[in-house]
């Protein structure tokens, strides 16, 4: 292997060390609003089962107001591009746990391209140590 094959070798690991990094952080987000998903799922049953209650509502920076929910069965739900629509208790469910079944597809999907980043890793390194070997014996021998 030439001088010059060793250097693609090692940025073609670069790269898929870079590509880790990212799927990394994806797998992280989407981690993050799976679990925010899930706990939307339970306050909403959680405010079924007690539908006037005291909680605090964030405003900024650390700070909250205390208000009353007076629960009338709908939910006002953000589905994206700035649009938020009214929807009752059920159809808020549904839409969050069709939302969850497509974070979990989109994490099964990282996972599975994570573990062939790495398989490609390790054979790069493979690469490498017998590129050195090889560089090692010429010297040598």
């Amino acid at each position: 292997m030439s001088e010059e094959q060793a250097q693609q070798l090692m940025q073609q690991m670069q790269m898929l060390e870079t590509y880790f990094t990212d799927l990394s952080q994806r797998e992280g987000t989407l981690l993050n609003v799976l679990r925010e998903a899930i706990s939307a799922i339970e306050s909403i049953k959680s405010l079924r089962q007690k539908p006037n209650s005291d909680t605090l509502v964030p405003i900024g920076m650390g700070t909250y107001v205390q208000t009353k929910i007076l629960s009338d069965d709908k939910i006002v739900l953000n589905i994206g591009a700035g649009i938020a629509v009214e929807k009752t208790y059920d159809s808020t469910i549904n839409y969050l746990e069709a939302r969850i079944k497509e974070i979990e597809i989109a994490l099964q999907d990282t996972s599975a391209k994570k573990q062939e980043v790495i398989a490609r890793l390790e054979h790069g390194k493979e690469q490498m140590n017998q590129l050195m070997q090889e560089t090692s014996q010429d010297i040598s021998g």
